[in-house]
């Protein structure tokens, strides 16, 4: 039986965008951290606070992108993991395209949360 961890991965563009989204995160963590916990009176914000908070275009920008770094990071490493099994071709399609649909509907979960919130 030919052992699928000894072959060497085909080269892709994914790691790059795992290290970019990665760097991301940290910038976007900390001005998270920065804005909720730091600045806010008390270290949290009411609901009332928080609907004040978003409703500032370029703080909704930035945690609407930091919405999207974290899922795509995190997708990104699920997939490298499952990729480590030594997946068929079409078994890595098949994945990609439920990771796709799975990210796609976080996104448009949080989206739709934060549209709620902020009406």
């Amino acid at each position: 039986m030919e052992n699928p961890f000894a072959e060497e991965p085909k080269p892709t563009s994914a790691w790059l965008w795992q290290v970019f989204t990665g760097i991301g995160l940290v910038i976007l963590l900390g001005l998270h951290f920065i804005a909720n916990h730091f600045v806010a009176k008390g270290g949290l914000r009411d609901f009332k606070e928080v609907v004040a908070y978003l409703r500032n275009p370029v703080i909704l920008f930035l945690e609407v992108l930091f919405l999207l770094c974290v899922t795509t990071h995190a997708l990104l490493g699920v997939r490298a993991i499952l990729l480590d099994f030594g997946l068929s071709e079409p078994a890595e399609r098949r994945l990609d395209q439920i990771l796709k649909a799975v990210g796609i509907l976080t996104v448009g979960y949080g989206l739709a949360v934060a549209w709620i919130v902020i009406r």
